[in-house]
């Protein structure tokens, strides 16, 4: 079966947003977050670890990372690592010593989320700054891929792997000033289907894109300073969907498209 794109009113979408994982589905699964210090990162590693998962925190702020690393400890299940990496600054050198650091000590990768992103400005085209498009790119389209190249051969060696680009609906949906942000989530959205590609047929890893929709983090309120965050969902809410498609219920799914949250009006 090929890769196909999908959205809420799919049967998988509507499944994936309430589905309800056990307390063990993920149990024996390692799993790397980027981003995992705040916002959706946070909720995800939390929400993995306490249904088994054995996490890597990736992130640049080791204060974050440690605070992240306490609450999964407090949870009394598998302990977690922090891998400090700072996607903007890192070279090649980095990401390598973090492959190694996981096949060292895993032997296996069977899941990783690719979620740490940088908003950059909200502006026109026509006066973007320069070094800030270089910057968003590299972040959120550039880092990811080269995490994604050096982690695959441990992802290949998990039985079940499974890679989430974390997305946006100003990718599909571009809005006049969104700039850099929108163009690196478009390109991560393609390199999500063409990487779901290339490995459909030969691993059992599969590659998925998810659109959190509107979340109370620190990115949406830096995007809309005058929104009332009470009326935006907890990144705690929209976990299901990353939960089921890094365990077992979401097996054989690989190149989709999918919403965390119900279709509602754009602010």
């Amino acid at each position: 079966m090929h890769p196909t794109t999908s959205d809420s009113t799919a049967p998988e979408s509507a499944a994936h947003q309430r589905y309800v994982a056990a307390s063990d589905a993920l149990a024996g699964r390692v799993i790397a977050v980027t981003g995992a210090g705040e916002g959706i990162g946070r909720a995800v590693a939390l929400a993995a670890a306490a249904h088994g998962a054995e996490l890597v925190l990736i992130g640049r702020t080791v204060r974050r990372l440690e605070d992240v690393h306490a609450r999964i400890g407090a949870l009394g299940r598998a302990p977690a690592s922090i891998a400090p990496l700072d996607l903007e600054r890192a070279v090649a050198r980095d990401y390598d010593t973090l492959s190694a650091a996981i096949a060292e000590r895993f032997g296996r990768l069977d899941g990783l989320v690719h979620n740490a992103a940088l908003l950059g400005a909200l502006a026109p085209i026509e006066h973007y700054d320069v070094p800030t498009w270089c910057r968003v790119l590299h972040v959120n389209l550039t880092a990811a891929f080269a995490l994604t190249q050096v982690l695959l051969p441990s992802l290949r060696a998990a039985a079940d792997g499974s890679i989430i680009f974390t997305s946006s609906g100003v990718a599909r949906r571009p809005k006049a000033y969104w700039g850099a942000y929108a163009v690196s989530k478009a390109g991560a959205e393609v390199l999500s289907a063409m990487l779901a590609l290339e490995l459909e047929d030969s691993t059992a890893v599969r590659v998925n894109v998810l659109n959190p929709g509107p979340v109370r983090t620190r990115m949406r309120a830096q995007a809309y300073p005058a929104e009332d965050a009470r009326s935006l969902a907890a990144p705690e809410d929209i976990v299901a969907s990353y939960l089921w498609l890094l365990g077992p219920a979401s097996r054989g799914v690989t190149g989709r498209t999918l919403d965390c949250q119900a279709a509602r009006p754009a602010p």
